[in-house]
């Protein structure tokens, strides 16, 4: 019956409905001639630039039926799944990396908080900047940094989407931009989507929404003022992992993945809202000149409830065997977890000076400036209490246990990071890309009792260079060096020797050389890189007082190639569209007192991972295209020692698009399936809180919607 209304209603507003041009399926990850807003060079093109990025629109997204970005893993080889659980924050890999949801993640280039959901409806596209991103960050995680492109006012057009997805998700989406004034000197935008969400998993239905305005006005010529504001809400139980079973994994074709083991009959949604506005002055400065004043406020609210699975503990000695997996048997304890009114708050403004000159035969597009940052978070008690054993069925019942008895952490940090970056034109071949980043952090943290206080303060500076060749002028050669931050510091805690001392600063290296030809039909690029990044660890026993200290032991040292490649080729049946992207990765574990563990791959990190995308619109029906997509994944290690691992998997996707006119509209239909051959697998292996989880390949899934656009 759900089917036959959203079928009718689909119907329906196609009848209703009326629309302008959409563009064919477009594969992704092409080297295009757009900028890279995240890169920090203004509006020099990708294809131009000496660095590593994909850039993904609006319609690539709508295509591949992108809901959240752990989806983004389907379009890039270099992006993979960390600890991406339904109804909770997404985590992504890139280069073997989990970036840091608090400092690898942007906003129309300036840092917002990812430890949320953060709806994608009125994106216009998605960024994302690959490797060390010292350039564009005080202190980040390597690997790369992620932006959100906020849609702002453009020509008068209106659009609407309704989708369907099994077994009965209802999403729809509204877009409407307008200009106003003699000469349009006035827009706005306005987006709002409601998701009812009933995904695959059982017992995980929820919901969700997002109100956005966006206007810009025209001041004078060389003068624009922008201003946008959002607000999103989603409620929606989350889906824990599975684990092995003692030393054994088990096998993912012998286990239902639409189980849910957060299925108690006490089990509580995670509740995500979120506000988030930001205004932007721009001033144009002569012919070449530009200043631009960026702010944005973000608040967050959270309530994160769930019987959470870890271990298999003893209730009366609270001893533990296994710890970081389930038991043999697969039974495990349940955890009912709960920390509600957590609240986070993010503030930025940058101050950024951008200018052309020359010196002698050499001439310098310069950027300058400085971004000033403040982070708080405030929560209250919470709940972490052993309540009894469950099944890997999902069929046992315990009873709640809400009291709050552990103490939650606040934390307070500031930050001022002045830059400046420089691409110099040294002759009509070769160009010198320089930059440097100086960031002054100021970072507090203490228990919600007033316990374990922590303050220190700490400055970081990064350098940046580039230095490409334009061969021919569809192809670049290029080479970097570039460094990246982070900064951490010991626990207040008895047990630590150096406890509440911050480390030295935790310096990150890559080296990257890299190609990219950017023809009519063809578009190419390969990047190699190694990276290095020190990791903190504790040493010792860590049971005791003064048994434990946490210091830089050692690196983890990733190197690797991606390459992709991109065709359009016309033949008398209709157009191919072609994209092939991979990453070939060794990852090790190097110079840690612990030998035992060095020359070991990183846990949930695969070696390779490829990705096919083909469409073909045929010239026998206008309007109609087909494609499918390719995801393979290489075996993953499980656990730190790479005892156990899990198999490698490949999965096909596949997309029917077909558009036509309907009056004065035109429509956008597409009827997509995703795992089409219902493969059972492991997708990812994440180690996350010193625990072993699992997490399964949903399974076949049908989806339907319906774009028109005025």
């Amino acid at each position: 019956m759900a089917r036959h209304l959203v079928f009718s209603a689909l119907a329906l507003v196609g009848a209703l409905a009326s629309a302008q041009p959409v563009q064919q399926v477009t594969v992704t990850g092409r080297i295009i001639n757009s900028p890279l807003q995240v890169g920090g060079f203004g509006d020099i093109p990708l294809a131009k630039s000496p660095f590593a990025a994909s850039l993904l629109s609006e319609s690539q997204l709508l295509d591949a039926g992108a809901r959240n970005l752990s989806d983004l893993t389907k379009l890039d080889a270099a992006i993979s799944d960390a600890y991406n659980a339904e109804g909770y924050w997404q985590s992504l890999t890139v280069r073997g990396f989990v970036i840091d949801n608090r400092f690898n993640y942007r906003r129309d280039g300036l840092p917002v908080n990812a430890e949320t959901v953060l709806p994608l409806d009125n994106k216009s596209s998605l960024e994302l900047l690959k490797g060390i991103s010292g350039i564009q960050a005080g202190t980040s995680a390597p690997g790369g940094l992620v932006n959100l492109v906020v849609k702002r006012p453009t020509k008068n057009q209106h659009s609407a989407v309704i989708e369907w997805r099994e077994p009965g998700s209802i999403g729809t989406a509204l877009d409407l931009s307008q200009r106003f004034g003699k000469d349009e000197s006035l827009g706005l935008r306005i987006n709002a989507a409601y998701d009812a969400l009933r995904p695959q998993v059982r017992n995980a239905e929820g919901h969700a929404y997002l109100l956005a305005i966006a206007g810009d006005w025209r001041l004078a010529p060389d003068t624009l003022l922008e201003a946008e504001a959002e607000t999103s809400r989603q409620s929606q139980p989350s889906v824990p992992g599975f684990s092995l079973l003692g030393d054994r994994l088990p096998s993912a074709g012998k286990i239902d993945p639409r189980i849910n083991l957060n299925n108690q009959p006490w089990s509580l949604p995670v509740v995500f809202e979120g506000d988030t506005a930001s205004l932007r002055l721009q001033q144009r400065l002569g012919n070449d000149g530009r200043f631009v004043a960026h702010a944005m406020t973000q608040r967050l609210r959270t309530d994160d409830r769930v019987a959470f699975p870890y271990g298999k503990y003893d209730p009366l000695t609270w001893e533990c065997n296994p710890c970081d997996r389930y038991a043999a048997d697969g039974t495990f304890s349940y955890w009912d977890f709960r920390s509600e009114n957590e609240r986070r708050s993010s503030d930025a403004l940058q101050l950024e000076l951008q200018g052309q000159l020359a010196t002698g035969t050499v001439s310098h597009r310069l950027s300058t400036g400085v971004l000033f940052t403040r982070f708080e978070s405030r929560f209250q008690r919470q709940a972490f209490n052993l309540t009894g054993d469950g099944r890997i069925d999902g069929s046992a019942v315990v009873a709640p246990m809400p009291q709050l008895t552990d103490e939650n952490t606040n934390r307070n940090e500031r930050s001022t990071e002045f830059f400046v970056r420089d691409a110099m034109q040294l002759s009509a071949q070769w160009s010198l890309w320089t930059g440097l980043r100086h960031a002054r952090l100021q970072r507090e943290s203490v228990r919600t009792d007033g316990s374990r206080r922590t303050d220190y303060g700490q400055s970081l500076t990064t350098p940046w260079f580039a230095l490409a060749f334009q061969a021919t002028p569809r192809t670049l050669w290029y080479a970097s060096w570039g460094q990246g931050m982070e900064s951490d510091v010991a626990p207040n805690r008895s047990r630590y020797t150096n406890r509440g001392e911050a480390l030295p600063a935790l310096k990150s290296r890559q080296a990257e050389l890299g190609l990219k030809f950017n023809g009519d039909a063809w578009q190419a690029s390969a990047a190699l890189f190694d990276i290095d990044r020190p990791q903190a660890e504790d040493i010792g026993a860590c049971g005791a007082d003064d048994s434990c200290t946490r210091l830089i032991d050692g690196s983890s040292r990733h190197r690797g190639l991606e390459a992709l490649v991109s065709t359009r080729l016309g033949t008398r049946f209709g157009t191919w569209q072609l994209h092939a992207s991979g990453m070939w990765l060794d990852a090790q574990r190097r110079g840690a007192r612990d030998a035992a563990i060095n020359g070991r791959r990183p846990v949930n990190v695969a070696e390779r991972t490829l990705r096919l995308q083909a469409a073909h619109e045929l010239a026998a029906l206008a309007g109609l295209s087909l494609a499918g997509s390719v995801v393979h994944e290489g075996d993953r290690m499980a656990v730190p020692d790479n005892s156990v691992r899990i198999p490698s998997w490949t999965r096909l996707d596949l997309l029917a698009r077909y558009q036509h006119q309907l009056g004065t509209a035109r429509l956008t239909w597409r009827l997509g399936i995703d795992n089409a051959t219902d493969k059972r697998a492991w997708k990812e292996a994440p180690y996350q809180f010193g625990h072993a989880y699992l997490f399964p390949m949903a399974p076949r899934t049908w989806r339907v919607a319906l774009q028109a656009e005025i």
